[in-house]
């Protein structure tokens, strides 16, 4: 039984938006020009690829169901849980929950418990976990199984990178009329416009990244596993989902009181150049934490008293992400904002537009046909400049619990209950690591990609 959370709807609906403005660019010359020469760009091509794993990712845990129950007969009957497709994807390694602690690729916990051996005698030893490492007769082969499945894991990996490989060598072949290899050998010199031999040799280390996470997940815990027992690396890859839906939704909070309000500003002058200046000014003068722990806040209260309306965990965590997506938008719109309202400031000086009020054309023909076109590079810049910002925010949020739902999987939670894990005896530092990792490469990916849209949108230097 299908299941839309706000949160899915709204994933989706910037999607389509997005599949809508890549036809928009598709038609319009001027708009595909810069968009050719972020595909010209190494570095962003090759970030391009990692991000859209993420977001591959995303879209598959966004798609939430209520699972049917085995056994029924006749009137089917749901599970009270939804889960996504992730989910069930992951299912051999989320339902493998041991007793607690243990470290990446063990094959016991990692802290020593009291047994009773026969005879009555009671030792303390590391107790060996029920799924790690549960297929080897001797612990000690560990090592060697870890090899040969991760060389199975390597030739998987080879073998469906060489068919990706032999599609795109074929599909460029097709498209430029040139035999199969020599198109093949143009592809590995570099010599195409677009850098294919980045994008594969990026979608070659994913793919190998993948098969390995297939072979070894089932057979060990490649990060451990957490104070309840959960696998760590399931948790890392069901964070995504969060971080970019806070990258996400919150600019499409934010976008509509930049633009708008902004540009507003900027043409109108006087009285509402004033009322738009004076509302922002007096927004960035609140500390923003303090502005959001004060409406997470005041969501916790009317969530405890109507708790008729939030009828299970899943509604109260999507509810309080939503919620703290809107209050990053309204905080983080002013940047934006006044950027917009300078440039549409030196906009409405220029010929054309000083020409277009001398023939009388209407103010909201001026804003849509002249001044909107010409600021749509600063937005499209600030929006993929502030992706990795915003993701950053939702861990510090976390850390401080005033980010999201404690139910709800994130890094910034990860990093939250690391803390107190890094003062344990022996320390117990993989979650941290896990967060850390994940998160730095997806920040990273952005950033890097929103250099190459930067540097092939702003007019100053796509000139040079």
């Amino acid at each position: 039984m299908p299941v839309v959370l706000w949160t899915d709807a709204l994933i989706f609906l910037l999607l389509a938006v997005a599949v809508g403005f890549a036809v928009y660019v598709r038609h319009h010359e001027h708009l595909r020009a810069p968009w050719r020469q972020v595909a010209r760009s190494r570095m962003g091509m090759a970030a391009a690829v990692l991000l859209s794993a993420y977001v591959f990712i995303g879209v598959l845990d966004s798609l939430h169901f209520h699972p049917r129950l085995a056994g029924d007969e006749g009137q089917p009957q749901y599970a009270a849980e939804s889960i996504s497709v992730f989910d069930w994807i992951m299912t051999p390694i989320r339902s493998r929950v041991e007793k607690t602690y243990s470290a990446p690729f063990a094959t016991h916990l990692y802290s020593r418990e009291t047994s009773e051996r026969p005879g009555g005698r009671e030792v303390r030893d590391f107790p060996p976990l029920q799924y790690g490492g549960s297929h080897l007769e001797d612990p000690a082969d560990r090592g060697r199984d870890i090899l040969l499945t991760a060389l199975e894991a390597g030739l998987e990996a080879l073998l469906g990178w060489l068919v990706l490989c032999g599609a795109v060598v074929a599909a460029l072949e097709r498209r430029s009329r040139t035999p199969f290899l020599e198109q093949a050998k143009s592809l590995a010199l570099g010599r195409e416009e677009t850098p294919w031999h980045v994008i594969l040799l990026t979608a070659g280390v994913i793919i190998l990244l993948i098969f390995l996470a297939a072979r070894l997940g089932v057979k060990y815990h490649i990060f451990g596993t957490d104070k309840v027992g959960q696998d760590v690396f399931y948790q890392a890859l069901k964070s995504v989902r969060t971080g970019l839906v806070i990258g996400t939704l919150t600019t499409l909070v934010m976008l509509p009181f930049a633009i708008l309000l902004g540009i507003a500003a900027g043409y109108f002058r006087g009285w509402a150049d004033d009322l738009i200046q004076y509302l922002y000014t007096t927004l960035n003068s609140i500390p923003g934490v303090l502005l959001i722990a004060a409406a997470i806040l005041m969501l916790q209260v009317y969530m405890a008293n109507h708790a008729e309306q939030f009828d299970n965990v899943a509604v109260r965590a999507d509810t309080r992400l939503l919620f703290l997506c809107i209050i990053l938008g309204i905080t983080s719109w002013t940047g934006l904002c006044r950027l917009l309202r300078a440039e549409t400031l030196k906009l409405t000086e220029v010929d054309y537009i000083q020409a277009a009020h001398a023939f009388g054309v209407g103010d909201f023909t001026v804003i849509t046909r002249h001044i909107l076109p010409n600021v749509m590079h600063l937005v499209l810049i600030s929006v993929v400049l502030d992706f990795s910002g915003l993701v950053l925010a939702e861990a510090v949020l976390s850390y401080v619990n005033i980010g999201v739902d404690p139910s709800t999987t994130s890094w910034g939670n990860m990093i939250n209950s690391a803390r107190m894990e890094m003062a344990r005896e022996p320390i117990v530092w993989w979650s941290l690591a896990a967060a850390f990792l994940f998160m730095f490469s997806l920040v990273l990916s952005a950033n890097l990609f929103s250099d190459a849209v930067r540097d092939a949108f702003d007019p100053r230097i796509r000139k040079r």
